[in-house]
Formats: structure tokens, sequence, C-alpha cells
């Protein structure tokens, strides 16, 4: 690892989005730690794609639904270095009408997204305080802005994120910490071709189609860069004008 590089970590860095977001990072100069919570190979695929193409890299593995343990993991990965920013990509689906909703479904979906935040963020706030530099980007969705029937939960615990950085942004903005949030519309992916017919995209989306991973990237990527100091308490929506 080059030391002169600012470090950031991804949590989530293994799917379609934060794939892309580990992978721009990682051109624009970061050492990029890749986080996967079950499947490790998963982030080590985006490492060594990462590092094929110059990158600087590594891979990760903690529950984030753990405090213990990813206070553990934090702790090991800062003897390396101070983590300078973190992107909050981490979150899962468990759809359901609210009405028939599993008790679970709600608390996992909320665990893992909100929950989780405050598990991996909350450790590294000193260490960038002490630095005075510090970027925070949750990625949220477009459903909690708007809403979206069958996710309650999803909507729940990313408007809570949205609450949360505007209120950790006032905590941190004179320790030159900012805190900010990426809301993604319909993204293309692994599984939204099949979500969606094209017919659904033109009525849903003002742009008449699909964003991609690389825009939700270049969007993430200028918040975590110097050029976006002045930019805090945030909510950006990256969803071809859905809301």
């Amino acid at each position: 690892m080059n030391e002169t590089l600012r470090r950031a970590l991804v949590t989530g860095g293994s799917g379609d989005i934060g794939g892309a977001i580990c992978r721009l990072l990682a051109r624009e100069g970061w050492h990029v730690i890749v986080h996967a919570n079950a499947h490790l190979e998963r982030a080590r695929t985006v490492v060594d794609a990462i590092a094929q193409a110059g990158g600087s890299t590594e891979a990760t593995a903690f529950d984030l639904t753990d405090g213990a343990a990813t206070r553990a993991a934090l702790e090991r990965l800062l003897e390396a270095g101070p983590i300078a920013a973190l992107v909050h990509n981490a979150g899962i689906h468990d759809d359901a009408p609210l009405a028939g909703m599993r008790e679970e479904q709600w608390s996992r979906v909320i665990d893992v997204s909100l929950n989780g935040f405050f598990h991996v963020a909350q450790p590294l706030l000193l260490p960038m305080s002490r630095a005075r530099f510090g970027r925070i980007v949750c990625i949220s969705s477009v459903a909690a802005v708007i809403g979206n029937r069958g996710q309650v939960n999803y909507a729940a615990a990313k408007s809570a994120l949205h609450g949360a950085a505007k209120s950790l942004a006032r905590e941190m903005a004179a320790r030159g910490v900012t805190v900010n949030v990426v809301a993604p519309g319909i993204i293309e992916g692994s599984m939204t071709h099949e979500l969606f017919a094209p017919e659904q995209i033109k009525q849903m989306i003002p742009a008449g189609r699909m964003g991609t991973p690389a825009e939700v990237a270049q969007a993430v990527a200028f918040l975590c860069s110097d050029g976006a100091s002045y930019i805090n308490g945030q909510v950006i929506g990256v969803n071809g004008g859905m809301g």
C-alpha cells in the first residue's frame, strides 16, 4: 500500500453501485478498502479489478450489524493508517406491504442500513476529527425521498440516514469533516432490468432511462474530494428527475 494515499472504506463495496464507487475512488488516487459481509470473494473480485488497473486496494469482511465485530475490524484497519473517507453503501431489501411485514423483515433492514451506519461511523469520528479531515457519504435511495409501496422498512432505514447525516454534519463541520447523502433512483444492475419494463421506465423517470452505477459513483467521488469541502449535510439525488 502506498502510505501517501488517503484511505477510503466502502461498505457493501462488492455490489454494482459499491463496486463502481470503489473503482472510481481508486482511479482518483484513493487507497480503497472494499468491505463485504459474507461474500469476501466478491470483494476480492473488485480488488483484483482495481489492482489490475494499477490502483491501491484491499478487501475486508465483517458484519456491520455486530457492533463489537465492526469495532474490532476498524481497529485493525486503523493500525495501518487513518481512514479519511467512509462511504456507507451497505444495505438490504426485504420488501413487503407493512400490513403483512414480519418483524424480522423490519428489524433486519433497519439493522444493516441504520445501526450499521452507527457501528462503522462512530469509531472513525475521533480519528477524522484529530486529522481535521474526513468525508462521510451515505448511500440512500429515492424511496427515502418520495416513498415506495412495499418498502416502508427500506424507506424508513434510508430516510433515517438523512437525519443522521444532517445532524452529524453539524457536529463535525468545524473539524473539517463533511457528511452527506447520495440518494440514487433506479440504477442499472443485475436485477433492475427484470423488475421494470421499458415502458415503466419511461413513465417513472423524467429522463426516460435508468441511471448507471458510474453516475452514482461520480457524485460520491466528488463529495469525497477536496473540492467538496463546503458541501455538508446535503441529500443529493441521482435519479433522472424522479424527485
